[in-house]
Order: structure tokens, then C-alpha cells, then sequence
């Protein structure tokens, strides 16, 4: 059992990322909006208004492309080079300060998807060279190093992944039937963008009924720019309260994004192992996923989010990086005994 001192260290070491979050939250506040009205292409026809557009000039999208590009690279060098939690907890609150809260979320793959389907059903509406490049870079990022997006990338996961406080288990098949969700979801964004319900308004006008349903069921958008509708504020929050116990639950069941990374992961070149050189199957690595993207001790492409936890309960990264103390000490004594339940020794030896 740890001392006092270490356990009033792992303590604050939980709680400072909930700090960190809280002063760039506080400070999102004293950042300007910007908005502006949509072009209009006359007669009855109307295109869906997105919630946040472009923001004003080709070098600020270029400056998003860039960090965006960047941002892949170094979650891949940290989760898959450097091998460390605190790198990918630092890349979030990066992503949560500048594609959150300074860019109101708006610079998004995943409402990108809207944008992408739209100009393919519709030559009228035209999409910029870097929406499509936010569309794809991480797909293309996935398909080389696995969902680097999801684990420091993206504002939605990263704050979310510093909400989780104690993660529970979903029992298997319903997490099995709950990852279905985020394919339904994808569709019905996709349908909507490309198609929609035509509809008639009150004044006898025809609609498109073309809905961006992604922007508009944003759960963290209101969090973002510090305002919105007090459903969508609601909603968020209650997504943020579910995180802390049952981690990431908009990732894993919900976003419509997350469904595309999931399958692009699975031919991924590289990925998360999770330990660095020979495997130790004692378990402990499955028992921290806070996902549950750990099965038969390997991490599952699809599911595997990047978080990077597993490394920090793998005994054989602990010892690799010359850790020592109580922590290692009580991971020895776990890998040990787990071992012994599986082969008992002999008596009288």
C-alpha cells in the first residue's frame, strides 16, 4: 500500500486536466464570435446554414489544416512512438483550447461528412480544397496509425476523456449492439445532407427539408462557444456525467465519424500493441481500457481509441521506462499471481 504522500500525488495527478479545462473554459468566454449569412442562390431552393461557418480568409482555414496535420503526426509519434499517456493527455487540452473553444469546434471532420455528401448529390453547392482535406487527413491518418483523431485530436474525445473519473464495464453484447448506433447515426447525416424530406412552409414556399443534423445534435457545441440552446447544453452535460463512469460514450456509440475511422482502423499499417516488445497476457491491460477496446489482451483496431492507458499498467512498459516504487511493485505482485492461477506449481516443489 502506497504511502500518503504517493497517493495524495496520483490524487492530484487525476484532477489537474479537469483543472486545465475549467481555465480554458473560463477564458472562451472573452473570445469573438464570428458569423455571417450564407450566399443567396434566389428562387425556392435552399442549402442547409451551418451553425459556425468558414472562418474569413484562406491563411486562417490554412493555419487549421496545418495544426490538423500536425496534430496527427504528433498523436502518432506520442501513442505509437513515444508510448506516453501524458503526451496524448497534453496533445487534448491542446486540441480542446484551439479546434474547442478557439475555434468554436466548427473546424470539424465530423460535420464534414454533410458538407462532402451534399456536393456529391448537388454540383450547386461547393465545398473549399480544405474541407475536404479535414475530411480525409484522418482518415488517411487511420488508416496508417489507427484512430490517432479520436485519442488527441479531436475536442469531442479529448474532453471527454478528461471526464472519465471511475469507468464500469458495459456488459459485452449490449456494448456489441451499442457500437451499431454510430453507423445508424452516419446514415441518417448522410441522408438528410444529400436528400432530406421535402417540406412546404407556412407561406407556401417549398423546401428542400436538407438538414445537417450532425451540427444541429452537436452535445458539445453549446460547451464550446459557451451559449446555445439549454436541450443541446443538457444534452452535453448529461454526456459529460455518463463519461465520467462509462468513458467516451459519444465516441464509442454515437458519433457518426468515429463509425468511418473504426473501418478505415482495421487495415491501419500501425497500431496500438500494448506492450513494447514481447506480451505478458496478465491481463491488466484489459482491466484499465476504460473502452473496452482490449480483448484476448490485444487491442482491437476498430475500437482502440489511442488513450495511450494501457501503457501506464503494463508491467513490462513500467520496468522499460525504469519505473519503480509501490506502483510497479503492486503490478509485479498482480502479474505474478495471475500467472500462478493459470499454472499452479507443482506440489513439493
Amino acid at each position: 500500500m502506497g504511502s500518503p504522500s504517493s497517493c495524495g500525488g496520483a490524487r492530484t495527478r487525476s484532477f489537474w486536466p479537469l483543472l486545465l479545462l475549467l481555465v480554458a473554459f473560463a477564458s472562451s468566454a472573452l473570445l469573438a464570435q464570428y458569423q455571417k449569412a450564407p450566399p443567396d442562390f434566389g428562387g425556392s431552393y435552399s442549402f442547409p446554414t451551418p451553425t459556425h461557418p468558414e472562418p474569413r480568409s484562406g491563411v486562417a482555414l490554412g493555419i487549421d489544416l496545418v495544426l490538423l496535420a500536425a496534430g496527427l503526426g504528433l498523436g502518432a509519434y506520442l501513442v505509437l512512438g513515444r508510448r506516453s499517456r501524458a503526451g496524448a493527455l497534453a496533445l487534448g487540452v491542446a486540441a480542446i483550447a484551439y479546434f474547442g473553444f478557439y475555434r468554436k469546434g466548427c473546424t470539424c471532420p465530423i460535420g464534414a461528412i454533410q458538407n462532402v455528401t451534399l456536393s456529391l448529390v448537388d454540383p450547386r453547392y461547393l465545398i473549399s480544397y480544405t474541407v475536404l482535406a479535414f475530411f480525409f487527413l484522418p482518415l488517411v491518418a487511420a488508416f496508417l496509425f489507427g484512430r490517432v483523431f479520436c485519442g488527441g485530436v479531436c475536442p469531442l474525445g479529448a474532453v471527454q476523456d478528461l471526464v472519465v473519473l471511475k469507468p464500469k464495464r458495459v456488459p459485452e453484447t449490449l456494448d456489441r449492439w451499442l457500437r451499431w448506433l454510430p453507423f445508424v447515426y452516419l446514415a441518417v447525416a448522410v441522408f438528410f445532407a444529400g436528400w432530406g424530406i421535402p417540406t412546404v412552409s407556412a407561406t407556401g414556399k417549398a423546401l428542400s427539408g436538407r438538414r445537417f443534423v450532425i451540427c444541429e445534435w452537436d452535445p458539445f457545441i453549446g460547451f464550446f462557444r459557451v451559449a446555445g440552446p439549454f436541450h443541446m447544453l443538457a444534452i452535453g452535460a448529461a454526456f459529460l456525467g455518463v463519461g465520467a463512469f462509462y468513458a467516451r460514450p459519444y465516441c464509442r456509440w454515437f458519433c457518426p465519424y468515429g463509425a468511418l475511422l473504426s473501418l478505415a482502423s482495421r487495415f491501419s499499417w500501425k497500431y496500438v500493441r500494448v506492450t513494447p516488445d514481447k506480451e505478458l497476457d496478465c491481463g491488466l491491460c484489459a482491466q484499465s481500457c476504460p473502452v473496452g477496446a482490449i480483448r484476448a489482451n490485444r487491442a482491437d483496431r476498430a475500437d482502440c481509441l489511442a488513450c495511450a492507458r494501457c501503457y501506464e499498467t503494463c508491467p513490462r512498459d513500467v520496468k522499460l521506462r525504469g519505473g519503480d516504487g509501490p506502483v510497479e511493485l503492486e503490478l509485479h505482485r498482480r502479474t505474478a499471481e495471475a500467472a500462478d492461477d493459470v499454472h499452479p506449481a507443482e506440489p513439493g516443489s
